[in-house]
């Protein structure tokens, strides 16, 4: 189970015990308008996004039991093969402190995103070039400020134009070092300001 500082979508219980209040309590803040959250369809049941409770608590200075993960980087990567993907997450999050998950389509990745807000994203061409591509239209028609990273085998000049064209701010050709990655993710942030 996962702990609820990790998780994107919260239940009226752990919203209660982060916010040192009764389930109850929070029933009534969704109800009410002052606390974002929706009715699962067919249930009595609630549910709080992160990024709703993040705010709550910043607007109200509601005192928090357990931290909220506003501030902690959070970095998606996407790649058809799960187990590439998921050997590139645990290396990134062993190795830095990013909350870091995994996608297999473009089509998961923009559903990740809506809750989990990553500021990098960093998708495989394994996806194919226009998934990638689309991917990059979607981050920028967004606005949300999440940078994209592609990685692949071989990209030609016109690929990696293309790529940079669409929205990539950062290339990298396999194979990569884990540190060639941590370095450019943070320099490429410690620029953005």
């Amino acid at each position: 189970m996962s702990k609820p500082e990790s998780k994107s979508v919260l239940t009226t219980g752990e919203v209660a015990a982060i916010c040192n209040v009764a389930a109850r309590t929070v029933s009534k803040w969704i109800d009410s308008g002052r606390l974002a959250g929706y009715r699962i369809p067919g249930s009595r049941d609630r549910r709080v996004t992160r990024e709703a409770l993040d705010a709550f608590v910043r607007d109200t200075g509601i005192p928090t039991s357990t931290p909220t993960t506003e501030g902690v980087e959070r970095v998606l990567v996407v790649d058809a093969d799960r187990e590439t993907a998921k050997a590139l997450a645990s290396a990134l999050a062993a190795e830095t402190d990013r909350e870091v998950r995994v996608s297999t389509t473009a089509f998961a990745a923009g559903v990740e995103c809506a809750g989990f807000a990553p500021r990098w994203i960093i998708a495989d061409t394994s996806l194919g070039l226009g998934e990638v591509t689309g991917l990059a239209a979607w981050i920028r028609s967004t606005g949300t400020g999440a940078r994209l990273a592609v990685m692949g085998s071989a990209f030609t000049p016109q690929e990696e134009a293309m790529l940079r064209q669409a929205g990539a701010s950062a290339i990298f050709r396999k194979p990569f070092t884990l540190r060639q990655v941590v370095e450019v993710l943070s320099r490429r942030l410690a620029a953005a300001g």
